[in-house]
Formats: structure tokens, sequence, C-alpha cells
């Protein structure tokens, strides 16, 4: 028979916020965490297209770490670290009180350990010098860093991956999480996805992709605007979120405060193009529809999109018509916003901060605006989309992630009873 499982925990490293509290109130408040990039060091910024990014400004590791982590990981690492510190706390899971054994950890990330990374190549082949080259370099830049730091800091023995697909790195390992559990193969799961890849190297990258707005370098906390007529690109962002998924059996003998159930999941590929979506919304509307059978959920039943929403041209506008393929007249009625548009898009850990928005939105009832949503794009508009804080008591929410290499992920979440 298989398991329920549950949401007992939540943590968060963000631009708008270190913290659920702070994250979720500013996020309410519709105060945007997007701000012009200072430098890059000896680059100048007049050099980029774009000059902003949602960066988690004032990160002190050593106020949260020990040194050992604080001092010798990667920033993503430590972003992380940080927000699974706040989710286990709030869960109240005690590890040397439970199995370890059926302790799992499932991290996404898109692009790993790029700070360190991108350091050490440049101090290299400045320097020729290659037995400085840090001692730690391989393990801390390898995807998996995270997982197996994460593993030994809290002594979780129990399945541990690291999933990389690139926007949809999140969802998919909160499915794998869900699936973990729902399976029987573990009663916990640590579930960590974060990004920090705002370096010379890869902001120039996507510059020359010409996937990153441009027209708003001297208003940045305009410039990511989903939905929008004017939206020119996705805006770069920074951060972590941490999701402890549990077994309702295990959550209930513990006597955990439990936010909301995961229900459904769906993963798949429409092997069109890296970079661009099928632009009919057909395989966003066939992983929707998966997602929800999984559920055993009826499109009648979602209250609340958690859209993918980056604020690219073609990206939003195939969203949508996937939404209307599959809800037809009840896209109309659906509630959906885009946390992107309050910090930019945070890649590998896009999906769990906007689950962590919408496991609050299952908790409060409480629907936080899309900014910069004030010339609605004729093939986007839907009303359901608002920049104001939408009351109602969601009951099913769906959230989106759709990634680089034709990867499409959805999950769906209850309110739990």
């Amino acid at each position: 028979m298989s398991s329920r499982v549950v949401i007992t925990g939540l943590g968060i490293v963000s631009p708008i916020g270190i913290g659920v509290e702070p994250f979720w109130k500013t996020a309410l408040e519709g105060r945007s965490g997007v701000s012009a990039i200072p430098s890059f060091g000896d680059f100048p910024m007049e050099s980029y297209r774009s000059r902003v990014a949602g960066r988690v400004v004032n990160f002190h590791p050593e106020e949260f770490l020990d040194d050992k982590y604080a001092t010798r990981v990667d920033r993503y690492a430590q972003f992380g670290l940080v927000s699974t510190k706040e989710a286990l706390q709030d869960s109240g899971i005690q590890m040397d009180k439970i199995q370890t054994q059926r302790v799992g950890v499932s991290v996404g990330a898109g692009m790993g350990g790029m700070v360190m990374g991108e350091r050490e190549i440049t101090q290299l082949y400045e320097n020729s010098k290659p037995h400085r080259v840090h001692p730690n370099f391989i393990p801390t830049i390898t995807l998996n860093s995270a997982s197996g730091i994460l593993a030994l800091a809290y002594g979780a023995k129990g399945p541990n991956i690291t999933i990389s697909t690139a926007c949809s790195s999140s969802v998919h390992a909160l499915g794998q999480a869900f699936t973990w559990i729902r399976n029987g193969k573990a009663d916990v799961v640590i579930t960590v996805c974060a990004d920090s890849s705002i370096t010379p190297l890869v902001f120039a990258g996507f510059c020359s992709l010409r996937a990153l707005s441009t027209s708003y370098n001297d208003s940045p906390a305009q410039a990511s605007r989903p939905f929008d007529s004017g939206r020119d690109g996705f805006v770069m962002g920074e951060g972590a979120g941490t999701l402890i998924l549990e077994s309702l059996r295990h959550a209930k003998r513990r006597r955990a405060k439990i936010y909301g159930e995961v229900v459904g999941y769906a993963a798949t590929s429409e092997a069109y193009h890296m970079v661009v979506p099928r632009e009919d919304g057909s395989d966003i509307a066939r992983t929707i529809s998966l997602a929800l059978e999984d559920a055993k959920l009826r499109p009648a039943q979602v209250d609340y999109v958690n859209a993918h929403a980056t604020s690219t041209l073609v990206g939003d506008e195939v969203e949508v018509k996937g939404l209307r393929q599959v809800f037809k007249t009840r896209a109309n009625k659906l509630l959906i916003n885009a946390t992107k548009s309050l910090i930019g898009h945070t890649l590998g850990a896009a999906g769990a901060i906007g689950a962590i928005a919408s496991t609050l939105s299952l908790k409060t009832g409480l629907i936080h605006p899309t900014i910069n949503y004030e010339n609605p794009d004729p093939e986007c508009a839907l009303p359901g989309i608002s920049t104001k804080v939408q009351e109602s008591r969601v009951k099913v929410a769906l959230l989106n992630a759709f990634g680089f290499g034709s990867n499409n992920a959805v999950l769906v979440l209850k309110r739990f009873r």
C-alpha cells in the first residue's frame, strides 16, 4: 500500500528574505528583490547587456554555519545548508531520535559550485600554479556536493541523489522525494534545491544566449515581469529552498505539524529543442494532465497555479496555452501567480521556492501578487493573475517547472485533511 506524503518543514534563502517568515511577509507586500549588480570585480558591468539580478544580499555564512561549512564549501551549498537548518528546526525532527537509514536527501541543482569553479580556474590560468588549486576543488564543484555535504551534516543514511535538469531541477527533486516515500523507500526526505550562479562567466553565457532582460537596467525592480507585454527576458536569481517531506504515518507518530500534502507528480521530455518549448503548449498540457492523473484529481478540482512564468516572450505564452488546453474555460477561474516576478529566476532553486510559496498559500489562504503585471499580454492574460494579494481557501495547487533540454515537471499539492 502506498504512503501518503506530507510537508512538515520549510526553509528558505532568497533575494527577498533569509528565512520563511521574512520571505513570506515581503512576498505578500509585493516587494522586488531584484537589484543592479554593482560589479564583477575587474569586469565593468557596462560590458554586459543585462546588469540586474535577484541577489541574496547581506548573506554571511558564518552567522548560520560552523566554520568548516562557512569557509570550505561553495555558496550554493551554503544556501542549501542554511535553508535546511531552518526546515529541520521547523519540522521538529530530531535526527538522533529517528531511524537515519530511512532519511533520504534529494537535491535539485542547475549549475552547482560555479562560484568556486570560476574562482579556481581563473587563478590557475592567471598564476600558472597548479599546485595551488584548492584541495577541495573537485568534491566542492561536483553537482552532488550539496547532497553529500547535507547527508554528512545530518547523518542521513537513506537514498541520496542530485538531480540537474536546469530550471526544472527542483520539481524533479521534489518528485523523486515524493516517489521514494510513497513507495516505502524512505520515511523522511530532506529535499533541498539551490543555485548560486551569478558569476562573470555564467552571466555572460546567458547574456550571449540573449535570454536575459536588458530593457530595465536602470529600473531593476521592474525587470522581471511575467505575462506582461513589456517582458523581454528573464532575470537571473539565486537562493535555496528546503522542504521536509515525510510519510503521514511517520509524521503522525511524532505528532508533527503538517503544512500540506504532496499528491501527484509527472515528468516528461518534449524532445524538441534545448532552450525553446514547443510552441503549441501540447507537451506542457500533457505533463499537467499526467500529474493530475497521478494525483487522482480532475482539472475542475485545481484552485491555484504557481506558474513557471520566467518572463520570457515565448515561455510565458506557451505555458498559458498549456493551461488553457487542460483547464479549458476553467482556466479563467484559476488563481495564478509568478514567484519569479519577485526574485527573478533562481534556476535549480526555482521550483522549491515556488513550492514553499504554494505550501504557504495552502496553509494561509493567501496568494502573493505577481508584480510588474501592468500591461497584460493578450496571449498570456488570464483573470486569475493579479498584482494584489488574493484570498481563497485553496484546496489543490499546481506547481509548474519547465527547463532547458526539453524537461517538464509538474507537482500537485493539496490542503491536508
